[in-house]
C-alpha cells in the first residue's frame, strides 16, 4: 500500500470505514469498502503496537472486526449469483 493511501485511510478512523463495509448495501462495493475498512485496522494495529499503556480493550476490538470483515469477505465468495443478481435487480429498475 503507497503512503499516499495511508494517509487518506488515516483521515478516516477504522471505525467509520468498518461500519460502512458492514451497512454496504450494494455487494458490487462492498468488496472495496472491505479492502478499505482491513487496510484502517492494520493501520491502528501497528499503531497501537508502538504505543504504551494498557490497550487490550482496543486491540480486542480490532481483532474482532478483522475477524468480522474476513467472514463478510469469506460470504461473498461462496454467493457470486447475489452480485449477478443486484445487477440484474438494477436492470430491471431503469428499465
Amino acid at each position: 500500500m503507497n503512503t499516499a493511501v495511508c494517509k487518506g485511510l488515516k483521515i478516516q478512523s477504522w471505525k467509520d470505514l468498518y461500519q460502512a463495509a458492514i451497512f454496504e448495501p450494494d455487494l458490487n462495493k462492498l468488496p472495496e469498502r472491505i479492502d478499505e475498512a482491513e487496510a484502517a485496522l492494520v493501520i491502528s494495529a501497528r499503531e497501537l503496537f508502538y504505543t504504551a499503556g494498557d490497550s487490550a480493550e482496543e486491540g480486542e476490538s480490532l481483532d474482532d472486526a478483522m475477524c468480522i470483515l474476513h467472514a463478510l469477505r469469506n460470504s461473498l465468495k461462496h454467493r457470486p449469483t447475489a452480485i449477478q443478481k443486484m445487477n440484474d435487480l438494477d436492470y430491471l429498475k431503469s428499465a
